[in-house]
């Protein structure tokens, strides 16, 4: 082990040594001339050697003083540099974002190249899991859920909420059963999403039927998934009729992948949260990468009116 003095103390000496001047070297640390003159008669006791010449007006280093004084200041400027590169970790390097797999994959993606563009210095790394990570044990930065945004000793910014409705290939509106209207899913399969350990009663079949007032439908069978993404490709490939969330599928609607047979859409009691520790928002990369998801999220949910008058 070390055998070290208080930090305190040698940083008191280091300074009033270099000046020769306990008043200069109050001036640099901001404290009284008093503090620094304890500290150093602390430091002298400590040590069991004088390391100043008190004259009225002026003090002069021991000759013991004169000796460690460049080690002295070589070793702060090398905890200074340690702590620099330390705070430049903290604003650049890895950042750990952690998402569910479907919002990852079908909203996050396409959007990430331009944050590494306005961000060339951080380096992210997504951690997809259905279920929220640990931020100390996995090392997570931020987190992206779907909840209702209580996080009593965390920070919780809400990105946007969430509908659901029913999608499929443009294929199932033609063919031999036409899928025209809402009494026609009779004649399709539904593609079911178990949300499972979310723990939030999100949208299904039965609701989706039950609002639209239909009757002789059965909603209980069908392919079940349990990442949302997957019964979205299903769709995709034609398989069936997927009720999913807007968000989710924004992109495949826009590409022609996916249409909307019908207008009735349920709105979900829970919003997607960005989340993380309060402290991690001093972090500069954290900050960054909170405030550019924010935007995105504004514009995406804005109208194509106003999306044109912001550029």
């Amino acid at each position: 082990m070390r055998r070290l003095p208080p930090l305190n103390s040698l940083r008191a000496f280091e300074v009033a040594a270099r000046r020769l001047s306990f008043a200069n070297a109050a001036k640099e640390l901001f404290v009284t001339p008093g503090a620094v003159s304890q500290q150093i008669r602390q430091l002298e006791d400590y040590l069991g050697i004088a390391l100043f010449h008190r004259m009225t007006r002026a003090v002069r280093l021991t000759e013991e003083a004169k000796a460690v004084l460049p080690l002295m200041t070589e070793g702060f400027d090398k905890l200074a540099e340690a702590v620099d590169r330390l705070a430049k970790k903290e604003e650049t390097g890895l950042l750990t974002v952690s998402t569910a797999p479907t919002f990852a994959a079908k909203w996050l993606l396409q959007r990430l190249p331009d944050f590494s563009d306005k961000y060339p210095d951080i380096d992210l790394r997504l951690h997809s899991s259905r279920v929220p990570g640990d931020f100390d044990l996995d090392s997570i930065d931020i987190s992206i859920r779907l909840s209702t945004g209580d996080y009593p000793r965390l920070h919780a910014a809400r990105v946007f909420g969430e509908e659901f409705s029913p999608v499929c290939s443009p294929s199932l509106l033609a063919g031999p059963k036409p899928l025209r209207k809402p009494t026609d899913l009779k004649n399709h399969r539904l593609l079911h999403v178990d949300w499972g350990d979310l723990n939030i009663p999100l949208p299904d079949w039965r609701m989706w039927t039950k609002t639209a007032c239909l009757e002789r439908i059965d909603v209980d069978h069908g392919p079940h998934f349990t990442v949302e993404s997957m019964a979205i490709e299903a769709a995709i490939n034609g398989n069936g009729v997927a009720l999913v969330s807007h968000h989710a599928v924004a992109g495949d609607l826009q590409a022609g992948r996916l249409v909307r047979p019908f207008e009735l859409a349920l709105p979900a009691d829970f919003s997607y949260w960005l989340v993380c520790p309060h402290e991690y928002l001093r972090r500069a990369k954290v900050k960054a990468f909170c405030d550019w998801l924010l935007e995105e999220a504004a514009y995406d949910t804005m109208d194509e009116a106003s999306k044109v008058l912001s550029h």
